[in-house]
């Protein structure tokens, strides 16, 4: 993979060099869509952020799925007939067919090579593979590890457990001085496996702790949650929620050398789609993908009974990268600085979200003069006009109280933070008035069901069944 060239991010050696450590931290975790390391992974994380656990049992509708069986495991290995494990979950979680159920048996390499799963054209990789609805078991193994198995005896154990459980997932909500909403997803159900995704868990992480510290006029929510069982299970338990929702956004894969690329919502031209390409445009070398129902949880928020304004960003996406679903996908795949562009992006994204509104030139008969308030510099006859200025000039001429700055921007070619600058200067003069959003119609939505966790750390959600308003 040929690195892109990355800008110098904010704070890039500290918050790349931390999200990097929870990466670190949350890599050896077993973790699938149901199960004890995905819990692992919701509490670590619960550590770092508010993090609300919701718990959903097994068998629960959710839409036109059932929440299914919870797996755990505790080992798995293959043995040779002089008993060396060949094959060893220990040593790497990517091993054993993710959801195998348990089993225990001697057979010959011939009874057994069915059940192994590699990939021959990367002879030192395992495969990442699942099987969440059909109950089966198998391994996975480099091609060179199954090439030096000789003909023989193996004993095979699968030390699992597919049950009646939960589904986890998590939320966060920062609360904003209205009650519309920015949705972020990202899923935490792959195993050892840094790019995808735990890249997007330490970047939602530090998404957070980000936008913490920063004045809000939306409400972000924040959901940690399984690759499309989690995600419908969230739309199915929300339902009441989502006219609230503004924007949206999925994250994964961003934490390689990769471009970054952005695949727009299923409204194509959303106010997020809008501003995702226009910091990405700015932002260098980049690439904008067409929607479509295939990736990451997108297609689940962009269905058309859901229809949210629901982008995806990554850097390289799902597929798009050599290592992708392969033990490859590990420590060294990801890098620090481009996790810290990464999240540098993200929040230029919420900046025009959060300073896109209408502007209206309280002084619109010709030009004001600008050099005593001053606006404009003192010497004239210039050909060149700095940018700031030029911000200024095209706030004036287009700030009628019907284009957004985001419009603005756009139509002068600069980028959004420079005529967000140019905005504050002109209403410190006076020069500019705020339009005012209109108010927000329709009853309050009731406040979602709180998991409490208990002492185990094991998010219990209440056990009645919950009516969803069909849209």
């Amino acid at each position: 993979m040929t690195p892109a060239k990355l800008p110098k991010p904010l704070d890039s050696v500290k918050s790349g060099a931390e999200m990097y450590g929870l990466i670190q931290e949350l890599y050896p975790l077993c973790r699938s869509i149901t199960g004890d390391g995905l819990r692992a992974t919701l509490r670590r994380i619960g550590a770092c952020i508010p993090l609300t656990l919701h718990e959903v049992p097994t068998g629960t509708r959710v839409f036109d799925w059932a929440v299914p069986k919870e797996w755990n495991i505790r080992d798995a290995w293959i043995k040779n007939d002089r008993g060396e494990k060949v094959v060893d979950f220990r040593r790497s979680n990517l091993h054993v067919l993710n959801y195998s159920v348990p089993v225990r048996a001697t057979m010959t390499l011939a009874e057994l090579r069915p059940r192994l799963f590699t990939l021959p054209a990367q002879p030192d990789w395992i495969p990442y593979r699942t099987s969440y609805y059909e109950e089966t078991w198998g391994f996975c193994l480099s091609q060179r590890q199954l090439d030096a198995l000789p003909d023989g005896n193996y004993e095979v154990v699968i030390d699992s457990t597919l049950a009646d459980g939960h589904l986890t997932y998590g939320e966060c909500l920062l609360r904003g001085t209205t009650r519309d909403e920015v949705l972020i997803f990202t899923h935490v159900c792959h195993p050892s496996l840094c790019n995808d995704n735990l890249s997007g868990v330490a970047l939602a992480v530090a998404l957070v702790q980000s936008l913490a510290l920063r004045p809000r006029r939306y409400s972000y929510r924040f959901v940690f949650a399984p690759a499309t069982i989690g995600s419908i299970t969230w739309l199915s338990r929300n339902e009441n929620r989502l006219a609230h929702i503004k924007h949206g956004l999925v994250l994964a894969c961003l934490g390689d050398p990769g471009k970054l690329t952005y695949k727009k919502s299923r409204h194509d031209d959303a106010e997020i789609d809008r501003a995702a390409q226009h910091v990405l445009r700015h932002a260098g070398e980049h690439a904008i993908l067409e929607f479509s129902p295939w990736g990451y949880d997108e297609r689940q928020f962009g269905s058309p009974g859901i229809n949210l304004p629901m982008g995806r960003l990554t850097r390289s996406p799902n597929g798009g990268f050599p290592e992708y679903h392969t033990s490859a996908d590990n420590l060294d795949l990801v890098r620090p600085e481009a996790l810290a562009d990464s999240l540098a992006r993200c929040l230029q994204i919420f900046d025009i979200l959060e300073g896109n509104v209408c502007y209206r030139n309280t002084s619109p008969k010709g030009e004001p003069q600008l050099g005593r308030r001053g606006l404009y510099r003192k010497m004239g006859g210039f050909q060149d006009i700095p940018e700031r200025q030029w911000a200024i000039l095209w706030l004036l001429n287009l700030a009628t109280g019907e284009h957004k700055l985001l419009d603005i921007a756009e139509r002068a070619g600069l980028e959004f933070s420079l005529v967000r600058a140019a905005a504050d200067d002109l209403l410190r003069c006076g020069l500019l008035a705020l339009r005012p959003e209109p108010p927000l119609r329709g009853r309050r939505s009731k406040p979602a069901e709180s998991a409490k966790v208990g002492t185990k750390g094991r998010a219990r959600a209440p056990q009645h069944r919950r009516k969803t308003r069909t849209r």
